[in-house]
Protein backbone atom coordinates (compact mmCIF):
# COMPACT_ATOMS: atom_id res chain seq x y z
CA UNK A 1 0.00 0.00 0.00
CA UNK A 2 1.15 3.67 0.50
CA UNK A 3 0.86 4.08 -3.61
CA UNK A 4 2.29 6.89 -4.60
CA UNK A 5 1.90 7.31 -8.69
CA UNK A 6 4.59 9.50 -10.43
CA UNK A 7 4.68 13.35 -9.63
CA UNK A 8 2.10 14.64 -11.91
CA UNK A 9 -1.63 15.77 -11.34
CA UNK A 10 -2.45 12.27 -12.05
CA UNK A 11 -0.01 11.41 -9.08
CA UNK A 12 -0.73 10.34 -5.98
CA UNK A 13 2.38 11.75 -3.33
CA UNK A 14 1.18 10.00 -0.81
CA UNK A 15 2.87 11.68 0.55
CA UNK A 16 7.47 10.86 20.02
CA UNK A 17 7.80 10.05 22.44
CA UNK A 18 4.64 8.93 23.59
CA UNK A 19 5.26 9.43 27.06
CA UNK A 20 3.93 12.95 26.89
CA UNK A 21 0.60 11.51 26.61
CA UNK A 22 -1.02 14.14 29.84
CA UNK A 23 -2.50 11.44 31.03
CA UNK A 24 -4.93 11.52 34.29
CA UNK A 25 -5.39 8.44 36.09
CA UNK A 26 -8.55 7.12 35.90
CA UNK A 27 -10.19 3.82 37.54
CA UNK A 28 -8.31 0.58 38.10
CA UNK A 29 -4.89 2.44 36.68
CA UNK A 30 -6.22 2.78 33.70
CA UNK A 31 -5.08 6.06 31.47
CA UNK A 32 -6.97 8.72 29.52
CA UNK A 33 -5.86 10.68 27.14
CA UNK A 34 -6.69 14.41 26.81
CA UNK A 35 -6.88 14.59 23.13
CA UNK A 36 -8.65 11.31 23.39
CA UNK A 37 -10.89 11.07 26.22
CA UNK A 38 -13.33 8.36 25.17
CA UNK A 39 -9.63 6.10 24.93
CA UNK A 40 -8.23 4.54 28.23
CA UNK A 41 -5.18 2.39 28.42
CA UNK A 42 -3.67 0.43 31.08
CA UNK A 43 -0.89 1.97 33.06
CA UNK A 44 1.32 -0.96 32.13
CA UNK A 45 0.74 -0.16 28.39
CA UNK A 46 1.50 3.62 28.73
CA UNK A 47 4.46 3.04 30.57
CA UNK A 48 5.54 1.02 28.02
CA UNK A 49 5.49 2.88 24.98
CA UNK A 50 6.64 5.39 26.88
CA UNK A 51 9.85 3.99 28.01
CA UNK A 52 10.61 1.90 24.26
CA UNK A 53 11.99 2.93 21.43
CA UNK A 54 8.86 2.62 19.06
CA UNK A 55 9.97 2.29 15.39
CA UNK A 56 7.02 1.70 12.82
CA UNK A 57 8.79 0.68 9.56
CA UNK A 58 5.90 1.75 7.24
CA UNK A 59 4.66 4.62 8.64
CA UNK A 60 3.83 7.40 5.84
CA UNK A 61 3.67 11.02 7.01
CA UNK A 62 0.88 11.85 5.37
CA UNK A 63 -1.22 10.42 2.58
CA UNK A 64 -2.60 12.90 0.25
CA UNK A 65 -3.33 13.76 -3.25
CA UNK A 66 -2.20 16.94 -2.48
CA UNK A 67 1.01 17.63 -4.09
CA UNK A 68 1.68 20.76 -2.59
CA UNK A 69 1.21 19.37 0.57
CA UNK A 70 5.14 18.98 1.56
CA UNK A 71 5.11 22.82 1.83
CA UNK A 72 2.49 22.41 4.71
CA UNK A 73 3.21 23.88 8.70
CA UNK A 74 1.71 21.28 11.06
CA UNK A 75 -1.16 23.05 13.29
CA UNK A 76 -0.75 22.60 17.20
CA UNK A 77 -3.22 19.80 16.86
CA UNK A 78 -1.55 18.29 14.27
CA UNK A 79 1.83 18.44 16.22
CA UNK A 80 0.43 17.10 19.15
CA UNK A 81 -1.11 14.14 17.66
CA UNK A 82 2.54 13.07 16.32
CA UNK A 83 3.61 13.91 20.13
CA UNK A 84 1.36 11.76 21.44
CA UNK A 85 1.04 8.57 19.10
CA UNK A 86 4.01 7.11 21.33
CA UNK A 87 5.96 6.59 17.70
CA UNK A 88 9.16 8.01 17.80
CA UNK A 89 10.75 6.52 14.49
CA UNK A 90 8.51 6.82 11.58
CA UNK A 91 9.84 4.81 8.03
CA UNK A 92 8.15 7.85 5.56
CA UNK A 93 8.10 5.66 2.29
CA UNK A 94 6.39 5.63 -1.31
CA UNK A 95 6.08 3.77 -3.98
CA UNK A 96 7.37 5.28 -7.14
CA UNK A 97 7.77 4.47 -11.11
CA UNK A 98 7.48 4.63 -14.50
CA UNK A 99 8.98 7.24 -16.67
CA UNK A 100 10.85 9.98 -14.65
CA UNK A 101 11.59 7.69 -11.85
CA UNK A 102 15.11 9.06 -10.95
CA UNK A 103 13.69 12.82 -11.26
CA UNK A 104 10.66 11.92 -8.91
CA UNK A 105 12.70 10.46 -6.38
CA UNK A 106 14.81 13.84 -5.85
CA UNK A 107 11.67 15.48 -5.71
CA UNK A 108 10.62 13.19 -3.62
CA UNK A 109 13.46 13.57 -1.28
CA UNK A 110 13.67 16.82 -1.19
CA UNK A 111 9.71 17.68 -0.76
CA UNK A 112 9.55 15.07 2.40
CA UNK A 113 12.71 16.03 4.08
CA UNK A 114 11.73 20.15 3.13
CA UNK A 115 8.61 18.80 5.41
CA UNK A 116 10.35 17.37 8.26
CA UNK A 117 12.43 20.69 8.78
CA UNK A 118 9.80 23.44 8.15
CA UNK A 119 7.90 21.56 11.04
CA UNK A 120 11.48 20.99 13.35
CA UNK A 121 9.87 21.73 16.46
CA UNK A 122 8.21 18.15 15.86
CA UNK A 123 10.52 15.94 13.14
CA UNK A 124 14.08 15.42 13.26
CA UNK A 125 15.85 13.31 10.06
CA UNK A 126 17.70 10.58 10.49
CA UNK A 127 21.03 9.19 9.58
CA UNK A 128 22.04 6.81 11.90
CA UNK A 129 20.39 4.93 14.89
CA UNK A 130 21.68 7.14 16.98
CA UNK A 131 18.63 10.30 15.64
CA UNK A 132 16.39 7.45 16.82
CA UNK A 133 17.83 7.29 20.34
CA UNK A 134 18.22 11.17 20.63
CA UNK A 135 14.92 11.84 18.75
CA UNK A 136 13.18 9.83 21.89
CA UNK A 137 15.26 11.76 24.48
CA UNK A 138 14.16 15.03 22.77
CA UNK A 139 10.58 13.64 22.62
CA UNK A 140 10.66 14.08 18.70
CA UNK A 141 9.49 12.05 15.68
CA UNK A 142 12.49 10.70 13.63
CA UNK A 143 11.86 10.21 10.00
CA UNK A 144 13.65 7.23 8.31
CA UNK A 145 13.58 8.06 4.51
CA UNK A 146 13.32 5.28 2.31
CA UNK A 147 11.09 4.53 -1.17
CA UNK A 148 9.36 1.42 -2.35
CA UNK A 149 11.40 0.86 -5.31
CA UNK A 150 14.18 0.94 -6.84
CA UNK A 151 13.98 1.71 -10.71
CA UNK A 152 15.42 5.29 -9.40
CA UNK A 153 18.89 3.47 -9.77
CA UNK A 154 19.18 3.62 -12.97
CA UNK A 155 23.14 3.04 -12.47
CA UNK A 156 24.83 1.06 -9.90
CA UNK A 157 26.26 4.27 -8.74
CA UNK A 158 23.00 6.33 -7.89
CA UNK A 159 22.96 4.18 -4.65
CA UNK A 160 25.50 6.37 -2.89
CA UNK A 161 23.71 9.12 -4.60
CA UNK A 162 21.00 8.58 -3.30
CA UNK A 163 22.15 7.62 0.47
CA UNK A 164 24.33 10.83 0.53
CA UNK A 165 20.76 12.58 -0.45
CA UNK A 166 19.16 11.14 2.94
CA UNK A 167 17.78 7.55 1.74
CA UNK A 168 18.39 5.01 3.97
CA UNK A 169 15.98 2.30 3.17
CA UNK A 170 14.88 1.13 -0.56
CA UNK A 171 12.47 -1.32 -1.79
CA UNK A 172 13.79 -3.52 -4.66
CA UNK A 173 10.30 -3.71 -6.67
CA UNK A 174 6.94 -2.59 -5.80
CA UNK A 175 4.48 -4.86 -7.02
CA UNK A 176 5.22 -4.87 -10.84
CA UNK A 177 8.35 -5.79 -12.52
CA UNK A 178 11.65 -3.58 -12.74
CA UNK A 179 14.76 -4.18 -13.81
CA UNK A 180 15.86 -5.88 -10.77
CA UNK A 181 12.93 -8.15 -10.19
CA UNK A 182 9.48 -9.50 -10.26
CA UNK A 183 6.76 -7.74 -7.78
CA UNK A 184 4.40 -9.46 -5.81
CA UNK A 185 1.57 -9.12 -8.58
CA UNK A 186 3.28 -10.14 -11.52
CA UNK A 187 2.04 -13.19 -13.43
CA UNK A 188 5.21 -14.42 -13.94
CA UNK A 189 8.05 -14.19 -10.86
CA UNK A 190 11.61 -14.38 -12.84
CA UNK A 191 13.48 -13.27 -9.46
CA UNK A 192 16.53 -11.17 -9.00
CA UNK A 193 18.25 -10.51 -12.18
CA UNK A 194 21.79 -9.84 -12.65
CA UNK A 195 21.41 -5.87 -12.41
CA UNK A 196 19.43 -6.92 -9.28
CA UNK A 197 21.94 -8.14 -7.59
CA UNK A 198 24.66 -5.47 -8.41
CA UNK A 199 22.00 -3.27 -6.46
CA UNK A 200 21.89 -5.47 -3.11
CA UNK A 201 25.42 -6.00 -3.30
CA UNK A 202 25.82 -2.11 -3.67
CA UNK A 203 23.04 -1.09 -0.92
CA UNK A 204 24.91 -3.55 1.62
CA UNK A 205 28.40 -1.64 0.59
CA UNK A 206 26.38 2.18 1.31
CA UNK A 207 24.67 0.20 4.06
CA UNK A 208 21.43 1.33 2.60
CA UNK A 209 18.45 -1.65 4.58
CA UNK A 210 16.91 -3.33 1.62
CA UNK A 211 13.55 -4.50 1.79
CA UNK A 212 11.14 -6.62 -0.32
CA UNK A 213 7.98 -6.37 1.53
CA UNK A 214 6.16 -5.92 -2.14
CA UNK A 215 8.69 -8.41 -4.18
CA UNK A 216 7.18 -11.55 -5.07
CA UNK A 217 7.89 -14.42 -3.81
CA UNK A 218 11.11 -15.62 -5.68
CA UNK A 219 12.36 -12.54 -5.79
CA UNK A 220 12.12 -12.51 -2.52
CA UNK A 221 13.70 -15.59 -1.55
CA UNK A 222 16.37 -14.65 -4.29
CA UNK A 223 16.90 -10.95 -2.23
CA UNK A 224 17.71 -12.97 1.02
CA UNK A 225 19.99 -15.45 -0.70
CA UNK A 226 22.11 -12.56 -2.72
CA UNK A 227 22.13 -10.52 0.10
CA UNK A 228 25.46 -11.44 2.61
CA UNK A 229 23.97 -10.06 5.45
CA UNK A 230 20.18 -9.18 7.17
CA UNK A 231 17.62 -7.76 5.13
CA UNK A 232 13.92 -6.10 6.09
CA UNK A 233 10.41 -7.37 5.21
CA UNK A 234 9.28 -4.03 6.78
CA UNK A 235 5.84 -4.26 6.46
CA UNK A 236 3.66 -7.83 5.23
CA UNK A 237 1.95 -10.32 6.93
CA UNK A 238 2.03 -14.19 6.96
CA UNK A 239 0.15 -15.93 3.99
CA UNK A 240 -0.14 -19.31 6.11
CA UNK A 241 -3.25 -16.92 7.81
CA UNK A 242 -4.64 -14.74 4.98
CA UNK A 243 -3.93 -16.02 1.18
CA UNK A 244 -2.94 -12.78 -0.50
CA UNK A 245 0.18 -12.12 -2.74
CA UNK A 246 1.61 -9.55 -0.95
CA UNK A 247 2.20 -11.39 2.21
CA UNK A 248 4.89 -13.72 2.53
CA UNK A 249 4.96 -17.39 3.10
CA UNK A 250 6.70 -19.34 6.02
CA UNK A 251 9.46 -20.26 4.03
CA UNK A 252 10.51 -16.75 2.97
CA UNK A 253 10.08 -15.73 6.92
CA UNK A 254 12.42 -18.52 7.98
CA UNK A 255 14.88 -17.43 5.38
CA UNK A 256 14.70 -13.91 6.09
CA UNK A 257 15.30 -14.68 10.21
CA UNK A 258 18.21 -17.16 9.18
CA UNK A 259 19.90 -14.38 7.93
CA UNK A 260 18.98 -12.21 10.99
CA UNK A 261 16.49 -9.84 9.30
CA UNK A 262 13.45 -8.40 10.47
CA UNK A 263 9.57 -8.47 9.31
CA UNK A 264 7.39 -5.70 10.13
CA UNK A 265 3.25 -6.49 10.51
CA UNK A 266 1.11 -4.34 8.87
CA UNK A 267 -2.85 -3.65 9.75
CA UNK A 268 -4.08 -3.10 6.17
CA UNK A 269 -7.01 -5.17 6.37
CA UNK A 270 -6.63 -7.24 3.24
CA UNK A 271 -3.20 -8.32 4.64
CA UNK A 272 -4.75 -9.42 7.51
CA UNK A 273 -7.78 -11.37 7.30
CA UNK A 274 -9.86 -12.44 4.02
CA UNK A 275 -13.44 -11.70 6.14
CA UNK A 276 -14.39 -9.09 8.88
CA UNK A 277 -14.86 -8.50 11.55
CA UNK A 278 -10.96 -7.51 10.75
CA UNK A 279 -9.52 -6.12 14.08
CA UNK A 280 -6.43 -5.29 15.92
CA UNK A 281 -6.17 -9.17 17.01
CA UNK A 282 -6.16 -10.48 13.87
CA UNK A 283 -3.48 -8.59 13.35
CA UNK A 284 -1.48 -9.68 16.61
CA UNK A 285 -2.28 -13.05 15.03
CA UNK A 286 0.24 -12.08 12.43
CA UNK A 287 2.91 -11.30 14.93
CA UNK A 288 2.28 -14.17 17.39
CA UNK A 289 2.86 -16.74 13.98
CA UNK A 290 5.93 -14.79 13.06
CA UNK A 291 6.97 -14.78 17.10
CA UNK A 292 5.92 -18.97 17.18
CA UNK A 293 7.84 -19.52 13.85
CA UNK A 294 10.99 -18.34 13.70
CA UNK A 295 11.34 -16.08 17.18
CA UNK A 296 9.95 -12.87 18.56
CA UNK A 297 13.76 -11.30 17.91
CA UNK A 298 12.59 -11.50 13.89
CA UNK A 299 9.30 -9.28 14.09
CA UNK A 300 8.36 -5.92 14.37
CA UNK A 301 5.89 -3.59 13.06
CA UNK A 302 5.08 -1.69 9.44
CA UNK A 303 1.85 -0.39 10.12
CA UNK A 304 1.62 0.91 5.93
CA UNK A 305 -0.66 3.79 6.94
CA UNK A 306 -0.20 7.27 8.28
CA UNK A 307 -1.62 8.32 11.60
CA UNK A 308 -5.19 8.48 10.38
CA UNK A 309 -5.38 5.77 8.06
CA UNK A 310 -6.83 5.39 4.59
CA UNK A 311 -10.29 5.72 5.62
CA UNK A 312 -10.24 8.82 6.29
CA UNK A 313 -8.89 10.17 3.09
CA UNK A 314 -11.54 12.50 0.84
CA UNK A 315 -13.64 9.88 -1.35
CA UNK A 316 -12.38 10.74 -4.50
CA UNK A 317 -8.86 10.38 -3.29
CA UNK A 318 -9.92 7.10 -1.84
CA UNK A 319 -11.29 5.72 -4.90
CA UNK A 320 -7.96 6.60 -6.57
CA UNK A 321 -5.86 5.00 -4.73
CA UNK A 322 -8.01 1.78 -4.97
CA UNK A 323 -8.49 2.14 -8.43
CA UNK A 324 -4.49 2.30 -9.10
CA UNK A 325 -3.98 -1.46 -8.11
CA UNK A 326 -4.80 -4.90 -9.80
CA UNK A 327 -7.88 -6.90 -8.80
CA UNK A 328 -5.55 -9.15 -6.96
CA UNK A 329 -5.17 -6.80 -4.27
CA UNK A 330 -8.96 -7.88 -3.26
CA UNK A 331 -9.68 -4.49 -1.84
CA UNK A 332 -12.96 -4.65 0.65
CA UNK A 333 -14.76 -1.53 1.78
CA UNK A 334 -12.49 -0.50 4.51
CA UNK A 335 -8.58 -0.45 4.21
CA UNK A 336 -7.93 0.25 8.04
CA UNK A 337 -8.70 -2.59 10.25
CA UNK A 338 -10.65 -2.22 13.60
CA UNK A 339 -8.75 -0.68 16.73
CA UNK A 340 -5.12 0.56 14.14
CA UNK A 341 -7.04 3.27 12.95
CA UNK A 342 -6.31 6.32 14.54
CA UNK A 343 -3.13 8.25 16.46
CA UNK A 344 -2.98 5.98 19.86
CA UNK A 345 -3.10 2.90 17.48
CA UNK A 346 -0.09 1.47 18.42
CA UNK A 347 -1.50 1.64 22.63
CA UNK A 348 -4.15 -0.43 20.98
CA UNK A 349 -1.59 -3.18 20.28
CA UNK A 350 0.51 -2.81 22.93
CA UNK A 351 -2.97 -3.97 25.16
CA UNK A 352 -3.17 -7.04 22.57
CA UNK A 353 0.18 -8.23 23.46
CA UNK A 354 -0.52 -7.89 26.93
CA UNK A 355 -3.56 -9.91 26.76
CA UNK A 356 -1.86 -12.22 24.80
CA UNK A 357 0.90 -12.83 27.66
CA UNK A 358 3.90 -11.11 25.76
CA UNK A 359 6.46 -10.23 28.55
CA UNK A 360 7.76 -6.31 28.56
CA UNK A 361 10.81 -7.27 27.14
CA UNK A 362 9.07 -8.68 24.22
CA UNK A 363 6.88 -6.09 24.02
CA UNK A 364 9.27 -3.66 23.35
CA UNK A 365 11.49 -5.64 21.10
CA UNK A 366 8.26 -5.77 18.82
CA UNK A 367 7.47 -2.12 19.46
CA UNK A 368 10.66 -1.74 17.71
CA UNK A 369 13.48 -3.11 19.64
CA UNK A 370 14.21 -5.41 16.73
CA UNK A 371 14.23 -3.15 14.51
CA UNK A 372 16.54 -0.80 15.96
CA UNK A 373 19.01 -4.10 15.90
CA UNK A 374 18.39 -4.67 13.05
CA UNK A 375 19.25 -0.52 11.71
CA UNK A 376 21.79 -0.41 13.42
CA UNK A 377 23.68 -3.39 11.80
CA UNK A 378 23.04 -2.56 8.44
CA UNK A 379 23.37 1.65 9.14
CA UNK A 380 26.50 1.10 11.30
Amino acid sequence: MSRSFPMTRRALVAGAMGAAVSAPMINRGAFAFVAAPARSYSRRAVDLVASSLVIDMLAPLKITLDENYVAHRLTDAEAEEFRRSGITGFHNAYGLGGPGVKQQALAYLAGWQGFAGRNSHVFTLVDGVADLDRAKADRKCAVIMGIQNAEHFETVEDVALFRRLGLRCAQLTYNTQNMLGSGSTERVDGGVSDYGAAIIAEMEKQRMLIDVSHSGDRTTLDAIAVAKGPIAITHSNARALVDHPRVKTDEAIKALAAKGGVMGVTGVRMFVRTTDPTNVGHMADHIDHVAKLVGVDHVGIGSDADLHGYDDMPPQEYALLKGAYKDSYAFRDKIDIDGFDHPLKVFDLTEELIRRGYSNDNITAVLGGNFRRLLAQVWG
